[in-house]
């Protein structure tokens, strides 16, 4: 055993060679860190991807994971970034074993930079549920088979917890925080994470009632977290950049995208990552706002032009 690997031990052993409730996590863990943690603790790990299907849980997963496929986490088609209740949060978690102490890792496939939202969203989830011991396998599953770790085929049916959710607003804005820094009545920064192109007008979500923004946003596409490949950055580099766009503790960011998903990633690259300790999430996004009529900022792109154009013929 190495000396990781004993440190990691003394974290999650306690002297009576019980698992300790609290482990201590890091936010993101390399497929070797996983290894480790799996060899000296008794973590829960949640494969997010879909059930069955190409690239999917039943044709591969890590030893002992349990399936918890994304749209358990998410809202109905018409509002994908809806936030379930706390009594559909309670049974989903109660149905996949979770509980407030035991270290939870999540797994997702970490085809492209996209994915991670997926990952992210669900952590986020997790956490205003009230676990708080959590981490991210960095690259997914993909990540994990390049590093030639096996996966196994084995469905594992997890044993029911008793979980009761009391969900926290502590990282969650709703529309009504939203308004109230629209109507300057709060300060805070509106970060939207989509592409430039949606941020100016010129594409929007199939759900959304019109293109466009939230008034007086700014945008900071979620993609600028990564590299080369689909592994976000560390901690150090999450800092510097969050550092160089000017985000800080100063006023609260409220981080929005289309339907909660791309906003996850950089709710979780400035809270969990650069510490920042005044990051929200707005989890329904442009479609919630779109679609319950508030206003929207004109920005000047094409379909914007467009789309006004037609409502003010009707």
């Amino acid at each position: 055993m190495n000396m990781r690997t004993v440190a990691l031990a003394a974290v999650l052993v306690g002297p009576t060679g019980l698992a300790a409730a609290q482990t201590d996590l890091p936010p993101l863990l390399a497929p070797a860190d996983l290894v480790e943690v799996l060899e000296v603790g008794d973590p829960l790990v949640l494969d997010i991807r879909a059930a069955e299907g190409a690239a999917s849980y039943a044709t591969g997963h890590i030893e002992g994971a349990v399936s918890a496929p994304y749209a358990l986490f998410r809202g109905p088609e018409e509002n994908p970034g809806q936030l379930p209740s706390a009594a559909e949060l309670t049974e989903t978690l109660q149905s996949l074993g979770v509980t407030l102490d035991r270290p939870t890792v999540i797994v997702y496939q970490g085809a492209d930079v996209s994915d991670f939202g997926a990952a992210a969203r669900v952590y986020w989830t997790l956490k205003s549920s009230g676990v708080s011991d959590l981490a991210i396998l960095n690259g997914g599953i993909n990540a994990w088979t390049e590093a030639r770790l096996t996966v196994d085929q084995t469905s594992i049916t997890p044993e029911p917890s008793e979980i009761e959710v009391s969900f926290s607003d502590e990282w969650l804005a709703t529309e009504e925080d939203v308004q109230a820094v629209v109507s300057g009545e709060e300060a805070g920064t509106l970060v939207d994470a989509r592409p430039e192109e949606f941020w100016r007008g010129d594409a929007m979500h199939p759900a959304a009632a019109q293109p466009g923004t939230l008034p007086q946003s700014e945008y900071f596409v979620h993609s600028s977290w990564f590299g080369d490949g689909p592994a976000i950055i560390d901690a150090e580099a999450a800092r510097e950049l969050a550092a160089e766009a000017g985000y800080t503790d100063d006023a609260q960011i409220i981080s929005f995208c289309n339907t909660g998903h791309w906003a996850a990633t950089n709710w979780f690259a400035l809270s969990e990552l650069a510490g920042l300790d005044n990051v929200k999430l707005y989890p329904e996004s442009m479609v919630g706002w779109s679609n319950a009529g508030y206003e929207m900022a004109n920005v000047p792109g094409p379909l914007r032009r467009i789309w006004q154009q037609i409502t003010n013929v009707f």
